[in-house]
């Protein structure tokens, strides 16, 4: 069924025709055609451009549409153009002339737009759901382990924080990931119901009404912007893309750890995988396809920024090409946010070696150079007399606090038995000097 073709003299052509379709990409926004247009015939019956008995036979077919395609019984497939002729045909199919008034004061320009902000606004919500369920899991898992381990800059053991302040700079990253979720919900809370092909439509239309009964804070203030807008898509994507970031250097880090190298934690077998040929091996694969699908989602808010950098003013037929992206940016971050979620909450954290580590990465140098500072040295002196500290325990195979006084007075008078006390990992932890551990 074609929406258009009265004033063309030929069919079009077959290749045109397959090329032409969206159905395999948007048949997913069943749900929210439907309900657009029940909203939308709601408002054609009370401005008395559909009588009682036409609104209700047509909003009955719908929802029958809608559930047989919910249980199965319709399959959205066949020769069309997209979900919104298939449904439209559907109705035709069963209740005859009376379904040709649905479109009434709407064009599918309004259609399109308003089926694509329901579902990003309704999936935006679900990737907030996700993104609470991977903060639970980071959170339960901090709290289990507030143990001792390197903190890293350069990937070099800098000083000694907690796994669990660790684990709780990834739960506020995603404390902002959700902010600019909900910014971006707020943001997109506009219906473009009514705004017509681009100009809106010489019928006395409510689009309050349609506005407020499909949960939008008010209709869009302009028809040209309305139909032609997709910046709510890529503020998601470019969301989806934050998030991405984030959760790819979690996994880095996570196949770091989990290497023979730091052995800090094991990846439960669930999310691992084997050698085809090295029996020993155990690949952090999850992390790893995390980290790989990054670059897809980065991929699909570029592909819809090109496509939409050269369009005029209002809709274009490119424009259709803004669900491939959005949909496949939209699954890939909801998939790996669960992933991450089961990865997190079953990891075995191994506390003993990352005790091992602190004590051998002179964690506590910079706090000689705070207590030496404290004794009346000035800083750049006391920096110098820690890295002659550091360099006399590399030489003699020694952690910092297991240097006598003897030895530490050889390299500066000042020390006093005083600093065992100051630099010892856990007194450094409790004094909250260098890590205010999150609650």
């Amino acid at each position: 069924m074609k929406l258009w073709g009265g004033r063309f003299r030929k069919e079009e052509n077959k290749l045109m025709e397959d090329f032409n379709s969206s159905l395999h990409v948007d048949k997913r926004l069943y749900s929210e055609d439907i309900n657009g247009s029940i909203a939308h015939v709601n408002m054609l019956v009370k401005c008395r451009l559909l009588t009682e008995e036409e609104g209700q036979s047509i909003i009955k077919t719908l929802l029958s549409i809608l559930e047989e395609i919910e249980n199965g019984t319709l399959v959205i497939e066949g020769n069309f153009e997209d979900i919104h002729s298939f449904i439209e045909s559907k109705l035709t199919e069963r209740i005859g002339e009376t379904a040709k008034k649905l479109h009434t004061a709407r064009s599918r320009n309004d259609q399109v737009a308003l089926d694509i902000r329901l579902y990003a606004k309704h999936k935006a919500l679900e990737v907030l759901t996700y993104i609470d369920g991977l903060q639970n899991s980071l959170k339960e898992k901090a709290e289990a382990n507030n143990v001792i381990m390197p903190g890293y800059t350069h990937l070099q053991r800098a000083q000694v924080i907690t796994l669990k302040h660790h684990l709780m700079a990834y739960f506020n990253m995603l404390e902002r990931d959700r902010k600019r979720v909900l910014n971006a919900i707020e943001i997109m809370n506009e219906s473009p119901l009514g705004c017509g092909a681009l100009a809106g439509t010489t019928h006395d239309i409510d689009r309050a009404m349609t506005a407020e009964e499909l949960g939008f804070s008010k209709p869009v203030n302009n028809f040209l912007d309305g139909v032609s807008d997709r910046d709510y898509l890529l503020e998601l994507m470019s969301c989806f893309s934050i998030i991405m970031m984030h959760l790819s250097r979690l996994s880095e880090e996570l196949i770091l750890w989990s290497s023979q190298e730091f052995r800090f934690i094991t990846i439960d077998d669930a999310y691992s995988t084997g050698s085809s040929i090295m029996p020993q091996k155990k690949n952090p694969d999850a992390a790893e396809l995390i980290r790989g699908k990054t670059g897809r989602v980065y991929g699909s808010l570029t592909s819809l920024l090109t496509t939409m950098k050269g369009l005029p003013l209002a809709y274009n037929k490119d424009m259709q090409e803004d669900k491939e992206p959005f949909f496949d940016a939209l699954d890939t971050v909801l998939s790996c946010l669960e992933i991450m979620s089961y990865m997190i909450s079953t990891m075995k954290v191994n506390t003993e070696n990352m005790k091992i580590a602190v004590k051998h990465g002179f964690l506590n140098a910079t706090e000689v150079a705070d207590y030496l500072v404290s004794k009346g040295v000035a800083f750049r002196d006391a920096h110098s007399i820690v890295g002659s500290i550091v360099i006399y325990c590399e030489d003699h195979n020694k952690g910092i606090e297991e240097l006598s006084l003897d030895e530490l007075k050889s390299i500066n008078s000042i020390i006093e038995e005083d600093l065992y006390e100051f630099i010892d990992y856990q007194n450094i932890l409790n004094k909250g000097i260098k890590v205010n551990i999150l609650n």
